[in-house]
């Protein structure tokens, strides 16, 4: 399973939410690319980047900082946050990202799903993010009717090659993650998935490890020092 670090960017930082909030922000680091290679350092295979300003507004806003991560390690950097055009996930790759993270798009713009996975195959993940089972979308501020199993389904069918699965009720609250709905996602679908939201402690990768999950993505417990790399990767040993 790989362990996952996140890298949340809001104005150029390196930055934690709670729940989703944007009113709710720890700042980490005023140097993301700093951060990615602390993680490299640590032994880290993959690195999650959001552009949390991009999920907001529906556009990258954070592509400086976000190539300064991706030259600054040798290791993959998937990319997130405002991905809605061909042109943003263009621009996302042309800086280096090894993947694309999907995410409002998914829903409302199914085409533009298709065309990205025809144009980049095995690179696009489509992140579900939900509240009691519902898909939220533009940076988690709207509700839809959809629910979180269904998207799923969608999303293989229109060209994911993984599915990133967050309990926006669970994310930055360093209490356990919802092993019921990840599972449920991971018994829906036949690509990868990985989990996150509410990871605090190394039983609980162990547990999303046994429901069948292929990574989790872990933030504040790294950056709080709650989980420490070095141990929630020995769980692969």
């Amino acid at each position: 399973m790989l362990i996952i670090p996140a890298i949340d960017i809001k104005d150029g930082r390196c930055v934690r939410l709670y729940q989703g909030d944007y009113d709710k922000v720890t700042v980490f680091s005023d140097r993301p690319y700093e951060v990615a290679q602390r993680w490299e350092d640590e032994g880290a295979r993959l690195l999650h980047v959001v552009d949390l300003d991009g999920a907001y507004h529906g556009v990258p806003a954070n592509l400086k900082a976000i190539g300064e991560i991706i030259h600054a390690v040798d290791i993959p950097v998937q990319v997130g946050g405002g991905l809605r055009s061909l042109d943003a996930v263009r621009a996302v790759m042309e800086l280096g990202a090894s993947r694309v993270v999907i995410g409002t798009a998914a829903v409302e713009d199914r085409a533009l799903l298709d065309e990205l996975g025809a144009r980049w195959p095995g690179k696009v993940a489509v992140a579900i993010d939900a509240r009691d089972g519902t898909v939220m979308t533009r940076g988690w501020q709207y509700s839809t009717e959809i629910k979180a199993r269904s998207l799923a389904r969608e999303a293989v069918l229109h060209g994911a090659s993984a599915v990133i699965y967050t309990d926006i009720e669970r994310d930055g609250t360093l209490t356990e993650p919802n092993y019921t709905a990840t599972a449920e996602i991971v018994s829906a679908i036949p690509v990868p998935v990985i989990a996150s939201g509410g990871v605090a402690d190394v039983e609980h990768l162990r547990r999303l490890h046994a429901v069948g999950v292929d990574g989790a993505i872990v933030g504040r417990a790294l950056y709080t020092g709650a989980i420490r790399l070095a141990d929630a990767l020995a769980l692969n040993d």
